[in-house]
């Protein structure tokens, strides 16, 4: 079975040739038919132009992208078996949800009572049936991201491709939609390929990701193996809230004389602890507190659960962790 998206050495870029600037910088990458496959990095990493390339809107300067097996390099995005949810949803004001939905099969020339009934059909799927006549202006956030699945789902894609589509949304609503989204995909089992800088989006939605930088994939791995095995320092320290130790640090504290990442809720006060420092500050953070240590030179994070002892600023601590909380990685 032919992966559902691949990149072989894939570049795109922009400017002149005797300067260009690599937007994707030779992405390798494959992506299992029906997973949740989440592309995360900060802005200007790659990550959008990548799902661009995906959808056709973008051209590889080299390289080729592959759908289902097929070589779509060249292919223009009308002929490519994908749909795209946008951040914006991009939903026409002027058309009530059932037009807005059934929009595409409309163009493809699909008569007009077929196309309402797989329009109400997919509306039903987002929980959204009985808003059919209502227009996009009507809705609520929530309910205009919903309208724009049901847009892009109509069509029956291989692939659905959503950039960034929660990130109009507050944090409520937000996260309500990563559990809906979820849950759909599950139903559906059609491969999601979701762009976004959250990580918090990435690690509780994907089965697996990509983390971009600079055009590169820096790392690639189930979001356990992301956030627990970083494998560089700029994974470590863009993923979650890690100490990065350097290898004299690392190396104090019983590891070799490498890069490491040790993670604040890793950590605990213990008396006998081989991290020794000086409290610097607390913070209360609802489910616990932060406190931040200096130790040789360097700032250190620990995460203590609510109703733990704290110590005061100032006050020489030490701090414990298991020997498998210390991972080292690659330097780069």
């Amino acid at each position: 079975m032919p992966a559902a998206v691949e990149f072989r050495s894939v570049y795109r870029h922009f400017g002149p040739a005797s300067a260009p600037i690599k937007a994707v910088d030779g992405v390798d990458l494959t992506i299992a038919e029906g997973a949740f496959f989440a592309m995360l990095g900060p802005s200007g990493s790659g990550k959008t132009t990548c799902l661009r390339l995906i959808s056709g809107f973008e051209s590889p300067t080299a390289g080729d992208i592959c759908i289902f097996g097929e070589n779509v390099s060249n292919t223009p995005p009308h002929l490519r078996n994908v749909n795209t949810v946008f951040q914006d949803y991009a939903l026409f004001p002027h058309m009530n949800v059932r037009d807005n939905v059934a929009y595409g099969l409309m163009v493809k020339g699909m008569g007009r009572a077929q196309r309402y009934a797989k329009a109400e059909e997919m509306l039903a799927l987002v929980h959204l049936d009985a808003y059919g006549s209502r227009k996009p202006g009507q809705l609520s956030g929530g309910q205009r991201q919903r309208v724009a699945l049901a847009r892009a789902l109509v069509n029956e894609p291989k692939v659905l491709l959503l950039d960034e589509p929660l990130g109009a949304l507050d944090l409520k609503l937000r996260e309500a939609m990563q559990d809906e989204l979820k849950s759909l995909q599950q139903r559906l089992r059609i491969t999601f390929v979701f762009v976004t800088h959250d990580q918090h989006e990435a690690l509780s939605m994907a089965d697996s990701l990509a983390v971009f930088n600079e055009g590169k994939i820096a790392q690639i791995g189930t979001p356990t193996e992301i956030y627990a095995q970083p494998k560089t320092r700029f994974v470590a320290d863009f993923v979650g809230s890690s100490n990065v130790l350097p290898p004299a640090l690392t190396q104090s504290l019983g590891g070799p004389a490498k890069w490491s990442s040790l993670r604040p809720e890793t950590l605990h006060i213990d008396p006998a602890g081989t991290l020794q420092g000086t409290v610097t500050s607390l913070r209360y953070l609802g489910s616990g507190h932060r406190i931040a240590i200096t130790s040789q030179g360097q700032d250190i994070a620990a995460i203590l659960p609510s109703g733990s002892a704290l110590p005061e600023p100032g006050q020489d601590i030490r701090l414990g962790f298991t020997p498998d909380a210390l991972h080292i990685m690659d330097e780069g």
